[in-house]
């Protein structure tokens, strides 16, 4: 090969290895780029919307204020609280509630959660008209109501395989067990008013439609906090009453 094209093949070489390096590093790029947008994403489109523990400050200052110590988790008798995981992006760690799994629990009295918050992410009085609210409890799927259909309910209010515990009151007020290891024998299904801890926040009451008087529906109170024991302990599945996160009596 002659001196020219040794020339060449070094230049092509060289050229083809500096398109290389520099395909990699804008493939770098975009990763470092979508890796960091990755940690907004999940926050601005409310992609995981999260019930928060009690008290919760508004969702941006709460996020803000969060140092993700655990200290609320540490301290739940119920173990409602959890830490949010990968798909939170910069909620990662932040603490929120899954009330179908395990329901928060006010009647833990001096509300555990708020006390062991050392940034005032939670907060007794979040203004002079709000205290210590989740959100609000609605009837998502009425139609699927046991109570609005005049049934009732016989065995662990969610089967004997469920993880969820509650402190029943006719067990130990105090110590929380397993709600698999309760058996419930009703005619007419009231677990939602029965287990709800917070008094008046949730009634069952004559549906002027039926004749018999014998089926009864939810009626939801402003009382109500948003703790998600009715949608834990409700029987039916999907549960026929969710709470709207952060939602406030009046809210349209």
């Amino acid at each position: 090969m002659s001196a020219p094209d040794e020339v060449k093949t070094v230049r092509s070489m060289s050229s083809k290895r500096t398109r290389r390096e520099i395909l990699r590093s804008v493939a770098m790029g975009g990763a470092i780029v979508g890796a960091s947008l990755f940690g907004f994403f999940p926050t601005i489109k409310k992609w995981t919307p999260r019930l928060r523990p009690p008290g919760a400050i508004a969702e941006k200052e709460f996020l803000a204020a969060c140092i993700k110590c655990g200290q609320c988790v540490q301290v739940c008798p119920v173990e409602a609280v959890r830490l949010g995981d990968l798909d939170e992006g910069f909620g990662v760690g932040v603490p929120f509630i899954d009330a179908r799994s395990q329901a928060c629990d006010f009647s833990c009295d001096a509300v555990q959660c708020i006390l062991a918050c050392p940034t005032g992410a939670l907060a007794h009085e979040i203004d002079k008209k709000e205290q210590v609210r989740m959100g609000l409890a609605r009837l998502d799927k009425p139609g699927r109501c046991l109570a609005r259909q005049g049934k009732g309910i016989k065995g662990p209010a969610r089967g004997p395989k469920f993880e969820g515990i509650h402190r029943i009151e006719k067990i130990d007020r105090w110590k929380p067990v397993r709600m698999a290891s309760y058996d419930y024998d009703l005619e007419l299904c009231d677990l939602c008013v029965r287990e709800c801890p917070i008094k008046g926040a949730i009634s069952l009451e004559t549906m002027p439609e039926d004749p018999t008087g014998l089926k009864k529906t939810p009626v939801v109170h402003e009382s109500c906090t948003g703790c998600g024991m009715c949608e834990m302990i409700c029987p039916v599945e999907p549960a026929v009453i969710v709470i709207d996160i952060r939602r406030k009596w009046g809210d349209v």
